[in-house]
């Protein structure tokens, strides 16, 4: 389905990823490990076209997308990204941000089929639809930015640290419906700092290290490596 060959991402002076490689299939739930600046946040920016490749490919179904095709133009080849940070539209309701995220659809009927789709994900938005998403707790907020990724029906969703500053029991709430997206045919490629999680709910995972892939493997197996007890799961 995805596949990044060789992909580098420049900073000016500063090189953000070297030459990594992966691939994500059909289906799957992918994870990308590591810390701060390991430059998990950027492989996403560059699949979704917010950051221009230096050098490699990054292939659709066989077919290239770095520099051929624009941001929007992404989406509606059926890629979504719900930033590192939630980015919603602070000053918009939940229901005016879920409209915003279907501006692709083309259809007011297929806008409000998704809509009553992202509450069968998350009830708690339902009974939020007229309220300012400035007001929201942080978990409400992450809801609604995967829901508003949810909406021009993805094939490929890359979520960016979903559990970032959220209390360990929202946590499993957001981790057991991207499970549940999962199950319904959204392929899933997760950027997460909480290796744990992350490796729980995946299929298979990469391991990046300032710019470089250092490993990779079934989820089950990474669990077990040394080196990633050591470095990210804190045994």
């Amino acid at each position: 389905m995805l596949e990044l060959r060789d992909v580098q991402v420049h900073y000016e002076a500063i090189q953000a990823l070297k030459g990594i490689s992966l691939r994500v299939d059909a289906g799957e739930i992918v994870s990308i490990l590591g810390a701060n600046g390991a430059g998990k946040s950027t492989v996403l920016r560059a699949i979704s076209g917010l950051e221009p490749l230096s050098g490699g490919t990054i292939l659709l179904d066989g077919t290239p997308l770095a520099g051929a095709v624009r941001p929007h133009e992404i989406v509606r080849r059926g890629i979504t990204h719900c930033p590192e940070g939630r980015h919603i539209f602070p000053e918009c309701t939940v229901l005016e941000n879920l409209e915003l995220g279907g501006y692709t659809l083309g259809s007011r009927r297929r806008v409000q089929e998704n809509i009553e789709r992202a509450f069968h994900y998350f009830p708690r938005l339902k009974e939020r639809r007229g309220q300012l998403g400035a007001t929201l707790s942080g978990g409400e907020q992450q809801m609604l930015g995967v829901a508003r990724a949810l909406m021009p029906n993805p094939r490929l969703l890359l979520l960016d640290e979903p559990s970032l500053g959220l209390a360990p029991l929202i946590v499993n709430q957001i981790f057991e419906i991207v499970r549940q997206i999962n199950r319904d045919g959204v392929t899933i490629l997760l950027v997460e700092q909480n290796a744990a999680e992350a490796l729980e709910y995946s299929h298979r995972g990469y391991v990046l290290e300032t710019g470089s892939m250092i490993l990779s493997g079934a989820s089950a197996d990474l669990l077990k490596d040394s080196r990633v007890v050591d470095a990210y799961l804190g045994v």
